[in-house]
């Protein structure tokens, strides 16, 4: 199982975002936040990230292709918002649940350091929803470090 990152095609960029948006406010939805500002954050999210409705080198979405399997996910990597070109952020991921278990997260993430590396990243942060413990598993394994945690109780 040898997984490459395959550049998203543009005419699949539109559909890629719209599902990614609404995972997002489906994320920030299960956090807590109320729905229309779910939805204004997320949208907010991918104008800046997207302006020109198009991927770049500093803000790239790839397909997770398996050599065997074929497409088993997605990838946005990018340089994070902090304005230091060498702070990159793995912005989305997903393995498609049929494909979940194999090893795909893990061959995903190394590759997205290889490539915030070989566009000058020295460092690679992420997010994770505290509902998702097996992702924050993986990312444990892989050496990422907590560096801060937002907690919340419902009154």
């Amino acid at each position: 199982m040898a997984l490459t990152l395959i550049p998203l095609p543009s005419e699949k960029f539109s559909s890629w975002l719209s599902r990614s948006t609404s995972e997002y406010i489906t994320d920030l939805i299960a956090t807590g936040i109320p729905e229309e500002q779910a939805k204004e954050s997320a949208q907010s999210t991918m104008t800046h990230s997207f302006p020109e409705g198009q991927a770049t080198l500093t803000n790239a979405v790839f397909t997770l292709a398996d050599e065997v399997l074929g497409d088993v996910g997605y990838l946005w990597v990018g340089q994070d918002t902090s304005g230091d070109p060498t702070s990159w952020w793995v912005w989305d991921i997903v393995v498609e649940a049929e494909h979940r278990g194999h090893g795909f997260g893990r061959q995903a993430m190394i590759l997205a350091e290889d490539y915030a590396r070989s566009h000058g990243g020295q460092t690679l942060g992420l997010n994770v929803f505290g509902f998702n413990k097996t992702a924050r598993g993986l990312y444990e394994s892989l050496g990422y470090e907590t560096t801060s945690i937002k907690m919340r109780k419902t009154l």
